[in-house]
């Protein structure tokens, strides 16, 4: 069987979670690097009409969400453990992604590409988003991972976000009262 061939684009999040798991759970695979997301290959639009990355094309199916890669990657092999094992730990693991992937990425994407928004006010959608990026500095507070003493799912899910929000101002994001945020990306980077 030949390797899954993966398009992805070097500076997109999504793309960058599926890559961490696949790297992690050491499954092999071809990349198709996008070098414009303007300009997508015929092969992959007919493999996955949504256009956009990442999408994972394995011989017998196609993977068109990130999430969902990192799953199916770390079901293959999960050599640290970063799939939670019990069902509730899995639940509140795919709850905070789900935040991440919806509120704060649309509050994420008003404030770094306030152009594209009609009305967009970039330091309203920081604030927005600071406030759930303040309740993260409180997880992590305990043991320095969302969900305990190591990295799991929701760490590498959520921490591509969190490094693209980080680079918008990193001088305003490096003056917050987050040491326990900026250390977890930090260790994650």
């Amino acid at each position: 069987m030949s390797n899954p061939l993966l398009y992805t684009y070097r500076r997109c999040p999504y793309a960058m979670r599926a890559r961490m798991a696949l790297l992690q759970a050491g499954v092999a695979y071809q990349a198709h690097e996008l070098t414009s997301l303007r300009d997508k290959p015929a092969e992959m639009l007919a493999m996955s009409p949504k256009g956009t990355v990442p999408v994972l094309v394995l011989p017998d199916a196609v993977i068109e969400q990130s999430l969902d890669i990192m799953l199916w990657a770390l079901r293959q092999h999960d050599p640290l453990g970063w799939l939670p094992s019990a069902d509730a730990d899995m639940a509140d693991a795919l709850d905070l992604i789900a935040h991440n992937d919806g509120p704060f990425k649309q509050q994420l994407d008003r404030y770094k590409y306030p152009g594209r928004y009609a009305g967009a006010d970039p330091l309203a959608h920081r604030s927005a988003a600071a406030a759930w990026l303040s309740g993260l500095e409180q997880q992590l507070a305990g043991a320095g991972w969302l969900f305990g003493t190591q990295a799991g799912l929701a760490d590498m899910a959520i921490a591509p976000f969190v490094r693209q929000f980080a680079q918008t101002d990193t001088d305003w994001f490096e003056a917050q009262d987050w040491p326990g945020l900026r250390n977890w990306l930090n260790a994650i980077v």
